[in-house]
């Protein structure tokens, strides 16, 4: 799996659980006001970009037209916008809202092994942060699903170019995290069975019952 390295990836990052705005959340739930979601959030900044360059790419395709009809133009745009949202949902929002990341490997035969690493699972989320990674991570390749169909409808095969190109980027993050996400979970659950089979659950109990045996029978005995 992970190597120590990139284990320290999410070691090193601030807990997901600590807000940074403590004090201005505290202030505008005293006054009766509702906090906004970045005010709420751990890792504001991210959050932002994490939704920045795939609304950009959204935005381009769609109201592209309305300012140029350079179709190339607005081609090479979409692809920046969609790779730089790529990069950043891969190695940095995903990291820092839910403590989760993927990334694959070339063997020497060929084939590519996809490796998975997860926060420690005593680190608590942020579920603001959780709700809204997840929900950017799908909306938006439902989103391109739409502009597809749209473009088979209207014969308009030069744009499904641009589509093809979303669609591939989208959701090789999406299997890529929700991949993580089942690891992480088996990961967590099997951690939980060992502790309790080997420490304070099975063990323990096995334990206490043989040592309250041995006690009575020494009661007996004397």
């Amino acid at each position: 799996m992970a190597t120590t390295d990139r284990q320290n990836l999410l070691s090193d990052a601030q807990p997901m659980g600590t807000n940074t705005n403590n004090n201005t959340l505290e202030a505008d739930l005293e006054a009766g006001g509702q906090p906004s979601i970045l005010k709420q959030s751990s890792h504001p900044v991210c959050l932002i970009f994490h939704f920045l360059f795939r609304i950009g790419a959204i935005c381009t395709y769609f109201f592209g037209t309305w300012f140029t009809d350079n179709f190339v133009l607005i081609f090479v745009l979409c692809v920046l916008l969609l790779v730089f949202d790529f990069w950043t949902v891969k190695n940095v929002s995903g990291r820092l809202l839910v403590g989760l990341r993927w990334w694959s490997e070339n063997k020497e035969d060929g084939s590519t092994t996809w490796l998975f690493e997860s926060r420690d699972p005593s680190r608590p989320l942020n579920p603001v942060d959780s709700r809204l990674f997840w929900t950017g991570l799908y909306v938006a390749p439902a989103i391109w699903t739409v502009f597809g169909i749209l473009c088979i409808l209207t014969f308009k095969l030069t744009w499904l170019v641009i589509v093809a190109v979303a669609l591939a980027l989208n959701m090789a993050n999406v299997i890529g995290y929700t991949q993580c996400d089942k690891d992480a979970k088996q990961k967590w659950a099997s951690g939980f069975a060992s502790n309790m089979l080997g420490g304070s659950g099975a063990g323990g109990l096995m334990g206490g019952l043989m040592s309250r045996g041995i006690t009575r029978m020494a009661g007996s005995m004397f």
